[in-house]
């Protein structure tokens, strides 16, 4: 006969069926979705990663140079970086600026002195009023909203200070490329600069200010025309680097260039040795004995080593050298 359950026993087995039931088993965590950049086919990329790394390593250098003087102009530890070098087109970074936006746009001429498209610098107002109360003897402000619109005499300031981050470029480009960047105008609002078409690629360089816990971007849009330029005349000094160094391993040429070099030439009488008493006690009139004959030769000092040995004399009523023999290497 079979084992007949206890109501106690019934209500545990139902419970556990019930359990059983309600419990399902455990999701696995869903991996985060991928996100994937979209590319317009319609207008394909101009630039390839290998020349967006030449500008990332030129910027970086760039950010050494403008964070040593911040440190020196505002007398505080700054630390500047790059964030990306991206190609865009001019509208997509003209529509991420606000009305009140200030936008400094840069002269550019290339080593064929001729000029370019501008460059366009844009830096965040909350780091850019931090820097113009420094400069008027504050600590640094910290309560600036991205909507600031700056008075004239910030204005003013603004200009200058903007100037020494221009003047940044000229430097750091030196390396591949003699590029001028000067100071033209600043423009309160972008949507009214005209200077590059809405279409046109552009590089976007994205450098992060930080400085006594405020930090800000500052971007530097340099226009597809530029950056085509560019990279011709560095494409061009490579094909002629060859050309160069045979040059420079010329012994003529080499020597041309340093023909024209100017040196110290020094006649040395004679060396007397003089106790410190002597030399406190001397008097006008009084007379030194170089322990060397009068007709004795004069040695020639040639930037400081004795190259060779003369005869003191005199030379259209100026006093002259005439060179005997040459000083023998010891």
């Amino acid at each position: 006969m079979a084992e007949v359950l206890s109501q106690s026993q019934i209500d545990a087995l139902l419970n556990s069926m019930q359990n059983a039931g309600s419990s399902q088993p455990d999701k696995k965590e869903a991996a985060p979705e991928k996100k994937y950049k979209k590319y317009d086919f319609y207008s394909p990329k101009k630039y390839t990663k290998d020349k967006l790394k030449m500008l990332h390593n030129i910027y970086d250098n760039y950010a050494r140079i403008a964070s040593s003087q911040i440190n020196g102009l505002f007398k505080v530890a700054s630390e500047v970086e790059v964030m990306g070098v991206e190609e865009q087109r001019y509208y997509e970074f003209s529509n991420a600026l606000s009305d009140t936006d200030v936008i400094t746009i840069a002269r550019v001429s290339l080593q064929d002195e001729q000029q370019k498209a501008p460059m366009i610098l844009h830096i965040a107002p909350e780091i850019m009023i931090s820097m113009i109360d420094r400069m008027m003897g504050g600590m640094g402000t910290d309560n600036v909203s991205a909507s600031y619109t700056y008075t004239d005499v910030e204005y003013a300031l603004y200009q200058k200070i903007i100037q020494y981050f221009i003047n940044i470029n000229k430097d750091v480009w030196a390396t591949h490329i003699r590029l001028d960047a000067r100071f033209d105008r600043m423009e309160e609002n972008p949507s009214m600069f005209q200077g590059i078409s809405v279409d046109e690629a552009v590089v976007i360089v994205m450098l992060n200010i930080k400085m006594l816990g405020l930090s800000g971007i500052l971007n530097v849009c340099i226009p597809g025309t530029l950056m085509t330029d560019v990279f011709e005349v560095i494409d061009k000094t490579k094909h002629l680097v060859d050309e160069d160094s045979i040059q420079k391993g010329d012994k003529e040429d080499i020597l041309d260039n340093i023909r024209n070099s100017e040196l110290d030439v020094m006649a040395q009488l004679g060396i007397a040795r003089l106790s410190l008493d002597d030399v406190y006690n001397f008097q006008i009139g009084d007379v030194i004995n170089l322990n060397k004959p009068k007709d004795s030769d004069v040695t020639l000092h040639i930037a400081g080593q004795p190259w060779f040995t003369g005869q003191l004399g005199v030379h259209n009523k100026n006093m002259a050298v005439k060179i005997h023999d040459r000083v023998e290497e010891s």
